[in-house]
């Protein structure tokens, strides 16, 4: 990487959340030991098992971390879009990737080398304290996907994404961002079942569907049925 693509490696990591508020000597050091990379739409950039050899930041496109049952059944983890960063525990850990990676379209990835990047924090400690932070974000955030999907009906799970959806984009018009069938591997169902589940929401007056357009129809009781209340 010369100087100048060094130079725009760390403008762009000087906006995302993981490294936003680091100094300049910082976000210099980082963007001295990232590797871009390219992946085509569906390849696979890790599997789960693989040695843990360094994390990501999504520079252009969405990922999406999942885990294949036995039968090969799918259930996404999580997607992650521009700014975003994963597979963060193996570069502390040292052990294996705990999911598996794809691109669900072309992406542009950076890549930070285990080694590299545990040089960089015995180098400067306050990286490390920032990324205890973000480790207690994913924590909470696992830990309503297991609330989702151990306690909530498949209803419950939609009508949650749904409200998801409203708060990141706005308006009562949203669009879904994935597949239908990612969206059923996110929510821990299968397509025709999802398929279902939007029907009787529409019958219900709930919401109104269009293609990926969403209209929320009744947002007060898409909340109750997600276990979301108005305080």
């Amino acid at each position: 990487m010369n100087k100048k693509e060094t130079f725009i490696v760390r403008d762009f990591l000087a906006q995302t959340q993981f490294f936003q508020g680091l100094s300049s000597e910082h976000l210099d050091a980082l963007a001295k030991i990232a590797i871009a990379h390219t992946y085509r739409k569906n390849e696979i950039i890790f599997w789960e098992g693989d040695e843990g050899r360094g994390f990501f930041v999504v520079v252009l496109g969405r990922v999406k971390v999942f885990k294949l049952s036995p039968d090969g059944k799918e259930q996404i983890l999580h997607i992650f879009g521009v700014g975003e960063h994963f597979a963060e525990v193996p570069a502390f850990d040292g052990q294996c990737f705990p999911a598996s990676a794809a691109a669900i379209e072309t992406c542009q990835l950076l890549f930070f080398p285990r080694p590299a990047f545990v040089s960089l924090l015995e180098a400067y400690p306050s990286l490390g304290i920032q990324m205890l932070a973000i480790f207690a974000r994913h924590l909470r955030r696992f830990a309503n996907m297991i609330e989702n999907l151990s306690f909530k009906e498949v209803p419950g799970r939609l009508a949650a994404y749904l409200l998801y959806l409203n708060k990141v984009q706005g308006g009562d018009r949203i669009k879904l961002d994935i597949t239908k069938g990612q969206l059923a591997a996110l929510l821990g169902t299968i397509p025709e079942t999802l398929s279902r589940v939007f029907a009787k929401l529409s019958q219900e007056g709930l919401i109104e569907l269009d293609g990926s357009i969403v209209k929320l129809l009744n947002i007060s009781e898409l909340k109750r049925l997600s276990g979301e209340f108005d305080v």
